[in-house]
């Protein structure tokens, strides 16, 4: 059911469509990135439709990720996550151009190449044979053992990042092998 341009997911998948602007959001913030990962896949699971982001510096607050969700659900998701142990710190209504979450994805086409950035961390390709060329950024000390379980394999062939990382950057890099898969394969 579309509620105001948003709506519950039956498939979990984030509704990014330009309708999103139009409606009022609201972010909910931990106290670090476990957190933040537990609670995205469970209101995904539910079916809501959040987004990780970057939170906005006048409310960052112990982590670097935030979740961005409709404002209109702030009850209903509150509760779900408070009954499941995990209450966000605080729920910030965006009011406000300079309460915006950040988008965590830049994307850099060097003909050939494409690099997807996600946060701190990096995953270049090569366009024409779908391989993984580099895995780079972050502070981790599993990134060097991401890099090497990820380069020189197709996307098709390397495992998904959060099979083998257990940190941020090994959070940030799924966001980045997620998004190059949309950005070569859609």
């Amino acid at each position: 059911m579309a509620l105001f341009g948003f709506k519950k997911n039956s498939n979990a998948e984030a509704d990014n469509s330009s309708s999103e602007n139009q409606v009022e959001r609201g972010i909910l913030v931990f106290e670090n990135t476990s957190e933040v990962i537990q609670a995205e896949n469970l209101l995904k699971k539910a079916g809501w439709s959040i987004r990780v982001m970057g939170p906005p510096p006048e409310i960052r607050q112990g982590c670097d990720l935030v979740i961005e969700f409709p404002l209109i659900e702030q009850l209903d998701i509150v509760r779900l996550l408070t009954e499941k142990g995990l209450p966000p710190l605080k729920t910030v209504p965006v009011t406000s151009p300079l309460l915006q979450p950040v988008d965590i994805f830049q994307v850099k086409d060097f003909g050939r190449y494409l690099m997807v950035r996600a946060a701190n961390m990096k995953l270049t390709l090569d366009k024409e044979t779908r391989t993984i060329v580099n895995i780079s950024g972050g502070g981790c000390p599993d990134v060097p053992y991401l890099a090497a379980s990820m380069v020189g394999k197709t996307l098709a062939e390397a495992p998904s990042p959060r099979e083998v990382g257990h940190t941020l950057c090994g959070y940030a890099l799924q966001l980045a092998y997620e998004e190059t898969l949309r950005q070569c394969c859609a």
